[in-house]
């Protein structure tokens, strides 16, 4: 049984809703005016930032509070349904009923902040079938490890912007190819444009939830992210306490020079127990994330952020066999410190489900994700990020409402 034969009704495009605004970003840019993006986005931008600050749209003042609870967070936008990343996918998770739409921040050469998951597009755009680019392809370090692709900062904006983004694990996610090269890469900045006009059309903020990936590797490239983000935050009104906006790092040194820029609310990202973020590697410092999810640790994080985003392991381990085991005390330890919990990752096919909602024997059929969802709400969490809004939105409902 394929991807599609099990869920085509549950599959339907609503494309048509992303207007004009997402479609007329696809256009391929042809050699020669590969030159004028750059100026044509600052220009746009500016325009756009004006208009933007003359009507205040940089939140209505509630601040995260006010979100629902749990909070259904679309991870790298819709990316059950649409390539990660592309304002395609983040405008299909809005019209879904998301209530945070997430973005990872990686540069480019020149500096600009695009919205990739990773720095190496090998596997998310179609760089590797453009042989002007051929030479680009090299192997690197990040974050100790060695990866071969072709790399953001190798590549200037307007290189960039002539590759077309492209669906990162086509064996499982079949349909999803239908819309390979229909987006480009979006700037962060296009994606702040594009959160303001719909909050003006919506008549409500857009949310916007915001990794710095890598950044004391691209720091060590000359290529800090937080100053980058944080001078955007400010052009768009995006840094204030009260602002639509949650900033994350699996680096706890990154969310601290945040904290020194801007004010909006931030969230420490947390990886399985064992691992230490690269930071504290580089830094020699010997703590694991076992150690900051210890109400000690986690005291720690409460004193410059608001948040904590850790895998959903740490919240319900799975056995040896792939069944979910008795919930630790993350949850509780972490608001018992005034923290948020937004773990991650809940997506609806088999492969990734704990093994007791798997359902038949195919791994990329939908499995009982309504199951794992009304565990995972159970303990108590603020929200997750989900690949399939519709699906965690849904069970969200259920469960706030007892069915």
């Amino acid at each position: 049984m394929t991807q599609g034969e099990s869920r085509t009704p549950a599959r339907r495009a609503v494309l048509g809703a992303a207007g004009a605004a997402v479609l007329g970003g696809s256009a391929v840019l042809g050699a020669g005016t590969a030159q004028a993006v750059q100026s044509a986005v600052a220009a746009d931008a500016a325009a756009d930032a004006a208009k933007d600050r003359g009507r205040g749209h940089g939140g209505d003042g509630r601040g995260y509070r006010s979100l629902p609870v749990p909070t259904v967070i679309g991870h790298r936008g819709a990316s059950g349904y649409r390539p990660e990343h592309t304002l395609g996918s983040y405008q299909h998770a809005l019209d879904l009923g998301a209530h945070v739409i997430e973005q990872d921040l990686v540069p480019t050469k020149d500096g600009h902040l695009v919205c990739r998951h990773e720095n190496d597009i090998t596997g998310t755009t179609d760089v590797a079938d453009h042989p002007e680019f051929a030479s680009r392809k090299a192997t690197k370090s990040v974050d100790g490890v060695s990866i071969t692709g072709w790399f953001t900062e190798d590549f200037t904006l307007a290189e960039l912007k002539t590759l077309r983004a492209k669906e990162r694990i086509p064996a499982t996610r079949q349909e999803n190819t239908l819309y390979d090269g229909r987006w480009d890469v979006p700037t962060f900045e296009e994606v702040l444009r594009w959160a303001e006009r719909e909050g003006r059309r919506r008549g409500r903020e857009v949310w916007l939830h915001v990794e710095t990936k890598h950044p004391t590797y691209f720091r060590s490239l000359g290529l800090g992210l937080e100053e980058r983000l944080a001078k955007l935050l400010r052009r768009y009104g995006r840094h204030r306490a009260n602002a639509p906006v949650f900033l994350q790092s699996f680096e706890p040194g990154s969310i601290q020079r945040l904290a020194r820029l801007v004010d909006c609310p931030r969230v420490v990202l947390l990886s399985a127990a064992g691992t230490r973020p690269w930071d504290f590697v580089v830094s020699g410092d010997p703590r694991t994330v076992a150690d900051l999810v210890k109400p000690e640790g986690l005291r720690w994080i409460a004193s410059y952020a608001q948040g904590i985003g850790p895998t959903l392991d740490l919240i319900l381990p799975r056995d040896a066999n792939g069944r979910l085991g008795a919930e630790t005390t993350l949850v509780r330890d972490a608001h018992a410190a005034g923290l948020i919990l937004h773990p991650y990752t809940q997506r609806n096919e088999n492969t990734f489900l704990p093994a007791e909602y798997r359902r038949g024997t195919d791994p990329t059929a939908y499995g009982d994700a309504f199951g794992a969802l009304k565990r995972y709400f159970g303990t108590g969490i603020d929200g997750l990020f989900s690949d399939n809004a519709d699906t965690a939105l849904l069970a969200a409902a259920e469960f706030t409402t007892g069915r």
